[in-house]
C-alpha cells in the first residue's frame, strides 16, 4: 500500500536516548525549583503544578510538588503535566542556547527529501507538543519545523495503545494503511500496527548495541538508520 503520511518518534529515532537523558532531564530538574518560584502564579504553569497537587491529594505546597515532579523525571515518569512543564523550562534553555537539539546526521536530509517529494510529516512522542516544537526548531540541523504538518504527543493517547494510531489517523485524515509510523520501542510498533498503520524499527547501534532481529523485533521491518527506509510506492 502507497504511503502518503509518515509519523515519528524522537527520541531513540531522530534523536539518541543519550540527549534526552543526559542533557534534557538533567536540565529540567535542575532548573524546576527556581522555575516554580518565578512562574508558579502564572495560569499555564500553575494549572499543571495543580494537576500534580490534585493526583496526590496530600501535597499541598510547591517544594513538595518540585520534590514529586523530580522524583518522576528520575523514574522517567510518561505524565501530561511532568512533560508540559519540561517543555516550559527547556525553552528557556533552547532561548538561552543552553543546547541544541541532538539529531541523528541521517534522520534531518531524509525529512527534508521526503517533505519535499510530498510526503506528510508528524511527530508523535510521549513529550508535550511544545518541546516537540522546540527541539526540532533548536537541532543540530537547525529549524525543522516547517518540514512537519501535525504534532501529537500522550493528550492524544499513550503510545502502546492502539486507540491513540486511530486517533491520528483520523486527526490528519489518513487511512491507516497509508501512514508509515517510525520508532525504535518494539510495543509502540506493535499498536500501531494492529491498526493497520506500516512500521519501521530503528534499531540504532548507538541506542541498541545489541541488534533487536528475528523474534526480538515482533516482526516489523528493521532498519539502522533513516537512511536505510525504502518507502513503499
Amino acid at each position: 500500500m502507497p504511503i502518503s503520511a509518515i509519523l515519528t518518534d524522537i527520541e531513540g529515532t531522530t534523536s539518541s536516548i543519550s540527549f534526552v537523558k543526559d542533557v534534557l532531564f538533567p536540565y529540567a530538574r535542575s532548573a524546576l525549583p527556581a522555575f516554580v518560584r518565578e512562574h508558579g502564579n502564572e495560569p499555564e504553569v500553575r494549572r499543571w503544578l495543580d494537576a500534580v497537587a490534585t493526583e496526590h491529594g496530600s501535597i499541598c505546597s510547591d517544594d513538595v510538588i518540585v520534590e514529586t515532579l523530580q522524583g518522576w523525571i528520575d523514574q522517567d515518569r510518561k505524565h501530561t503535566a511532568l512533560k508540559a512543564l519540561q517543555g516550559m523550562i527547556w525553552q528557556a534553555g533552547y532561548h538561552d542556547a543552553d543546547f541544541t537539539a541532538h539529531i541523528y546526521p541521517d534522520a534531518a536530509p531524509a525529512l527534508q527529501r521526503w517533505f519535499e517529494a510530498g510526503y506528510q510529516l508528524h511527530v508523535y512522542s510521549s513529550g508535550s507538543i511544545p518541546a516537540q516544537k522546540l527541539f526540532f526548531g533548536h537541532s543540530d540541523a537547525g529549524d525543522l519545523t516547517p518540514l512537519f504538518s501535525g504534532w501529537f504527543d500522550t493528550e492524544v493517547g499513550g503510545k502502546r495503545e492502539a486507540q491513540s494510531y486511530r486517533n491520528i489517523a483520523q486527526s490528519i485524515g489518513v487511512e491507516p494503511d497509508g501512514i508509515l509510523f517510525l520508532s525504535d520501542v518494539v510495543e509502540e510498533l506493535d499498536a500501531a500496527r494492529d491498526v493497520g498503520l506500516q512500521t519501521r524499527l530503528l534499531d540504532r547501534i548507538q541506542d541498541y548495541p545489541s541488534p533487536r532481529a528475528g523474534e526480538a523485533a515482533h516482526g516489523h521491518a528493521r532498519v539502522e538508520s533513516f537512511a536505510d527506509i525504502e518507502l513503499p510506492h
